[in-house]
Formats: C-alpha cells, structure tokens, sequence
C-alpha cells in the first residue's frame, strides 16, 4: 500500500467521501459510510501527448497547480499546466447527490502552437487483502474491478483505446497499455482514452465516472443483476454532466446558506476572507463525515491505514462526536443530532449502560485497545448540551433512560475511585463480570483523553461531574411530566439525584486533595505525574466544576503559558509529548485556550489564539490537528 498520511481537499455525496491532494491526485474513497469501506490505493491519471511517454497529472517536474473549490461547495478544480507542451488541463471532481457515483471532468486545452494529439489513461488500484482479493473485467466499455463485497465500475461515454488487466506498472510509464485477457485477478489496472487531436487554441473534454456497488445482499434486497447494472451504466452515460454539475453547485450553495447561523465578517482584509471560508467548509465538511442512518460520525476520512504514523482516526469515539454535535447545533443542523442520539448512542450503549472506545459509524464496535471513562459521561453531557439547543421535552424524554443508565455506571466507577463498596448493586456485579477482572471490586483503569496514561485522570472527573450535572437537570425538567402519570419514576428521580448530589461533592473533594498540587499551587492532570496538560482546562471549559477567577485555576492558566505555549503561539498537548515528535502545536489546544480566555472576557489573547488557527488552516480551510512550530505553514496532520 502507497503510504499516504494527508487530505488537502475532501469532497463527497450521499454516500461517497472522497479526499485528494493538492495536485489533485485521488487519495481514497469511502463508501457507503465515511469511515468504510476504504477503495483506493492508487488512481494515478496521466497523459501521452504526441510521442511522449506518460506526463502523470499529480506529479511531473513541469506541472503548475492552481487548485480550488468552486465558492460554496463541494465541487474540487485541480488546474494542471504542462508547461513543457503547453497544454492546460482543468480537473472537475464532485459526487452526485443522490447516486453512488463520483464525477471526474477533464478539459484539456492546447495553448501552444503547435498540434497536440492526446492519449488519457488511468492506472487504478484497489485496496485488497488475501482473504479479499480484487478481480478485475473489461466489458461493454469499462473497467469493472471487484472483490467479495463491493465492485467499482470506470467508465465514460467515450470508447476505451486500449486497457490492460495485469503487469500494469512494467509498461504504463511509456504511455502505451494492451491485453489480450478481457479478465484477471490484479489488485491493478489500467485504462486508456483517445482525447484526440487539439488544434492550437482548442478546447475538448473527458468524463470519467467512478461507479460504486454493494455486492452482498440479504433475503430483503436483491443483488442487483448484470443487466440492470449495464443498464444503470448506460442511463449515466446518458447524463447531461453540465447540469449535473449545476445541480450539485445549487445544492452546496443552499446548504451553506442554510446552515450560516451567524453574520460573516465583512471580507476587507485577508484574515476575515479566511475566517468565513474556515467557517463555510467546516458547515461543507461536516455531511461528509456523518453517517446518514445512524448518525455516526467519522473523527476523520482516513489515509494511514496501516498506522505509521497514528493509531487511526476514521472511526466514531463517542466522545469527540459528542462535540462535534454542539458545533452542529450551532450550525442548525439539529436533526443530524437528534440521529446521533438517538440512534447511534442507543445501539453502541453496552448493557452495563458504558460505551466502548470507538465503533465503526454503523455503530458495530472497531478495534479497541482499553475504555475511557470520559465516552460514557461525555454522551450525557451531550444530551443536556442538545436539549439546550432544541428546548424539546420529547428529545429528553427518549433519551432520559439511556442517560440513566450511563450514570449508574458512572457511579460504580466513581465508587471504585472513591473506595465505596456495594454488595447488593447488581449493575455493578455485571461490570465486573464482563471485565473479569483479577479483583471484582475494581473495575479496569480508564484511559486519559489523549488515549496515552492509564489511571485517575483530571479531564474524565470533570467530565463525570458535569454528567451527573446534566442528569440533574434533566430530572428537574422531566418531573413535572411524571408527577402525575408516573409517581415511582419521580421517586426514583429523586433517590438519583440525592445520590448524585453526593457524588459530585465528593468528586470535588477528591479534586482538591489528590489532583492538587500544594507546592505548585496548580491543579495535576492525574495522579501518576505533574506534567502540564491543556486538558486540564475541561475543568472550566466546558464542564465548569471550578471557577475561571478561582486562583488555583489562574495560577494554572500561568503554568500552561509557560510550558505548553510555543514560540509560533499555539500551544502543545502535554508536556514530554512524543506522538509526531511532540514539539508542535496542536489546534484543538490553542482553540481550547481561546476558549478559556472567551470565557474569562480576555478578548485580545483570545483573537491571538485564533489568528494563530486561522493562519495555518490549509489554502482550502481546513483545519490540521498539528502544525510545524519550524513552519507554522506546514500542516503536518
């Protein structure tokens, strides 16, 4: 597999995600969910122009770039200019709205002064396995490559010139593939087109489609047949790619208009031009991560799957979707909320009322390597934090079992922490019998919030604290509902809260006298060292256990300022961070700081911190998690 760690550009539909690279190079496509399944390892296009060899389109030494997204959409042009022949080609890419389909135009447009005769040609690898091998077929025009349970279909309304199934990479580098064999067994094959002859001054065009299928089925669906796929081919083939194109850019543009819930900055220097494109790909982004029948959310649209450099990212943690669904909330999107909350929480929930570290967003649990106590109290944080945005009792309502659920559990945690002990609560036996843990009175240590340290952590009691808040606040919402109708759940309800009242005093206390460091004068990320950690401003921000004027909190904000913040100002996870070398700023961190310093009325440090995100979000505006201290231009993840 190509190592491949960064996405410059991310485009997609109802059901494809695409990323690419600032050249335009297709890196992945996920379909049907944005986190699985994972198609490209390589799709390489090049042309042949006269009697030269391939010039492949992402990378040649005289290529010049200009790549964009046409205004307010997910609609990617790569510009690509050779300058050795002169000859410019526009690369359109988006994905259709409702089919399965990805759309990649080509305009090719001679500006020398001589004749160009053109040859495309595509180099396709799919992503397999020994125990998921890809096949691969050339009929009724196009390139049909295959494995067990997904097929993706190349084509275009044009006629193939030449193909080739096997042993691709020995010859395509001269511009010329051929095959006697109409079928193979190759992860890799390639395609190519007669463009034609381009007069100085002459303009044609290429439509590739790139087709996605389910092969498997259940006694409820039938598997499509060969004809009507040649058929559903053809009708594509058939398309007015203008309008198609038309339609998608109206629809993007709709979307942003839509979901733009605050007045963008008037467009008068360059640092609010980038602030309102930050802002509208963010709103473009975010339907592409999302599940459309769960409501799962991607953390990322991945591109390292064999973890060179990260432990992958494209599954849902519970956790950082949680915060995802307030920045759609504030983006009007409470719908696709609601769905994470009521659907994808409520089918990942264990039994015990915990959720596990991460899960595919078709809510079937990924690969794991320990739990993190933070998932479960995060999701009911998550709820009360929607309610307050919908101000819908019947959302709290379908939702208040599940969270109670999770609180219970959040006690026997919390009663392991705090050395309690119950013999008589069942949940707790059931916890400990799934775990089987060496001693049944323990149950296993949580992971921090970086997935790092095993332990007592700062962050996950703060966000347990602010839980068993939310729970409370539920309850004296919903009480007036049951007071009539359903006595014993209000009674119950109380028993809850009464219970929870001790808990979060007894949270604070432990705070004070074991993750407080007398010496210092400033609060501990865990119990196991002192090291400063961003992550100790949950305890103001978001979960406000401790006060911002409190001075154990300032004196700490001072000890972040001096160790965690770079010369670049943003600022680092951790100290003796090693993940990446450690020694780069993170944005989460910095945007975390601004925070705080919103929160506390310091709105110059604030806008420092942010003028520091804004510069170095990519041409596009996206955001990286880290960025190089020695060029804060060079997004590194």
């Amino acid at each position: 597999m190509k190592n491949k760690y960064y996405n410059d550009a991310i485009i997609g539909g109802k059901n494809i995600t695409a990323s690419y690279t600032k050249k335009g190079e297709l890196l992945r496509v996920m379909y049907p969910n944005p986190d699985f399944r994972s198609f490209i390892q390589e799709f390489l296009t090049g042309v042949k122009i006269n009697d030269s060899g391939i010039i492949y389109l992402h990378e040649d030494i005289n290529n010049q770039y200009n790549q964009y997204y046409t205004e307010s959409t997910n609609i990617l042009n790569t510009e690509i200019t050779n300058t050795y022949f002169n000859l410019h080609i526009k690369q359109t890419d988006f994905a259709m709205l409702k089919e399965d389909l990805l759309v990649k135009k080509y305009q090719f447009e001679n500006k020398n002064t001589i004749d160009l005769n053109v040859n495309f040609l595509i180099h396709s690898t799919l992503l397999s396995n020994s125990n998921n091998m890809v096949g691969s077929e050339i009929k009724n025009n196009t390139l049909i490559q295959y494995c067990h349970d997904y097929t993706m279909y190349t084509f275009s309304k044009d006629n193939l010139l030449s193909y080739q199934l096997n042993d691709t990479k020995e010859n395509i580098s001269s511009g010329e593939i051929k095959d006697k064999d109409y079928i193979g067994m190759s992860a890799d094959s390639s395609i190519s087109y007669n463009v034609g002859l381009l007069k100085p001054g002459e303009k044609k065009e290429l439509v590739v489609y790139l087709y996605f299928t389910q092969n498997s089925y259940t006694q409820n669906s039938e598997k499509q047949t060969e004809e009507e796929l040649k058929k559903q081919i053809d009708q594509i083939k058939k398309l007015d790619i203008k309008k198609e194109e038309e339609a998608v850019e109206k629809y993007w543009k709709k979307y942003v208009k839509d979901h733009t819930t605050i007045t963008l900055l008037p467009e008068t220097s360059s640092y609010n031009k980038k602030v309102n494109q930050i802002y509208k790909r963010s709103i473009l982004l975010f339907p592409l991560l999302i599940n459309q029948e769960t409501g799962g959310i991607s953390a990322a649209v991945e591109v390292d799957e064999q973890m060179n450099c990260c432990g992958r990212y494209s599954y849902c943690w519970p956790r950082d979707a949680v915060f995802v669904t307030r920045a759609l909330d504030s983006l009007n999107m409470k719908k696709e909320t609601e769905k994470f909350y009521k659907i994808f929480c409520k089918e990942t929930q264990s039994k015990n009322g915990m959720w596990e570290q991460r899960f595919y967003t078709d809510g079937r649990l990924a690969p794991c390597w320990g739990y993190q106590i933070d998932e479960t109290a995060g999701v009911i944080y998550g709820v009360y934090e929607h309610y307050k945005a919908v101000k819908e009792i019947k959302f709290l309502k379908d939702t208040y079992k599940m969270c109670e659920n999770a609180a219970k559990f959040l006690c026997i945690y919390m009663d392991n922490i705090l050395g309690k002990k119950d013999e008589s609560d069942i949940v707790k036996m059931e916890i400990e019998q799934t775990y089987h843990t060496e001693e049944r009175t323990k149950l296993p240590k949580s992971y921090d919030l970086w997935e790092m340290h095993e332990g007592v952590h700062l962050y996950s009691l703060s966000a347990i604290y602010s839980a068993f808040q939310a729970i409370k606040e539920m309850q004296t919402i919903l009480k007036p509902e049951y007071e009539v109708k359903n006595r014993l759940k209000v009674e119950a309800m109380n028993k809850l809260e009464a219970k929870l009242n001790e808990y979060q005093e007894e949270i604070k206390k432990y705070i004070l006298n074991n993750l407080y460091d007398e010496n210092t004068k400033t609060f501990s990320r865990n119990l196991n060292d002192n090291q400063t950690d961003i992550s100790i401003l949950g305890i103001v921000e978001p979960f406000s256990i401790f006060s911002p004027k409190e001075k154990k909190v300032q004196n700490t904000v001072e000890k972040i300022n001096l160790t965690l913040r770079t010369y670049t100002g943003g600022y680092l996870r951790f100290e003796s961070d090693h993940y990446r070398g450690g020694k780069n700023p993170w944005t989460i961190s910095t945007l975390w700081m601004a925070m705080y310093y919103q929160k506390i009325g310091q709105k110059q440090k604030a806008k420092e911190c942010l003028e520091f995100i804004v510069s170095t979000a990519n041409e596009h505006g996206f955001l990286a998690e880290q960025v190089s201290n020695d060029n804060p231009r060079r997004i590194l993840g």
